[in-house]
């Protein structure tokens, strides 16, 4: 048997790939984050197959799942929202599948950054404006941020951030940001991105704390910060120029 960590997308049921739905369809097993993936998913799992909420569940708990279905000859779907390789938490599952000795595979999903671009309808790398995107988070109620990768260290490249985790916090956000980006610097909260009930706010760090707080959002969304989410000056990129010689492509 096999462990598949199946990236479900940013919420949109439709958005799982291809390959996770097909993955999905037949494992006889199904782990699954109730609070953040949509339960229409679950339509696609196999007649008969074992559903398992881990919501409320320890590490050891989904550990023991894992072992319960190796034993049991039975491949699992491990769906996680977004996309496996970041804030997943799968690294420690694996982890433990290795000291099990249990195979598994990740199937990539559309991360949730993706999603909040397509729902702001911006690129996030615009020419000569920002062409560096950092994926990051708080570390308020959460696991400390290493050395180095903090707010105030990171908001000193300028790039382009994209904080997960943390719309509870915009108001810390907006303060450790402002020395280093400004108050006119375009800001976004994008929450249940893909989701019928997908809330996007616009702003800039000078007002998006308030916008926050009036809409009541304080989780499933990613907070947007740089000077990309707002460009309009900008040449054309070099890919499709008229000057590109394109003899040898």
């Amino acid at each position: 048997m096999t462990v598949y960590f199946i990236g479900a997308g940013p919420g949109a049921a439709d958005l799982i790939t291809v390959r996770g739905a097909r993955t999905l369809a037949r494992c006889g097993v199904c782990l699954y984050a109730g609070s953040l993936v949509p339960r229409e998913l679950l339509a696609d799992c196999p007649p008969g197959a074992r559903l398992v909420d881990t919501a409320r569940l320890d590490l050891d708990q989904i550990t023991a799942e894992f072992v319960r279905a190796h034993e049991a000859g039975q491949d699992v779907a491990r769906l996680h929202s977004g996309d496996p390789a970041v804030f997943s938490a799968v690294a420690e599952q694996m982890r433990r599948l290795d000291a099990a000795g249990i195979p598994y595979e990740i199937v990539p999903g559309v991360p949730s950054f993706a999603a909040a671009a397509a729902a702001l309808g911006r690129e996030l790398t615009v020419p000569t404006v920002g062409q560096t995107v950092i994926l990051t988070r708080v570390a308020q109620q959460a696991t400390p941020m290493p050395p180095g990768e903090d707010l105030a260290t990171l908001g000193r490249s300028g790039a382009l951030l994209v904080l997960h985790l943390a719309a509870r916090y915009t108001d810390r956000v907006v303060a450790e940001l402002l020395p280093h980006y400004g108050p006119d610097c375009p800001a976004a909260v994008v929450a249940m991105a893909s989701r019928p009930d997908e809330i996007v706010l616009r702003g800039t760090l000078a007002d998006i704390a308030g916008q926050v707080a009036e809409a009541g959002v304080v989780r499933t969304a990613v907070i947007l910060v740089g000077r990309a989410l707002a460009a309009e000056q900008f040449p054309d990129s070099y890919l499709y120029s008229t000057g590109r010689d394109r003899r040898d492509h």
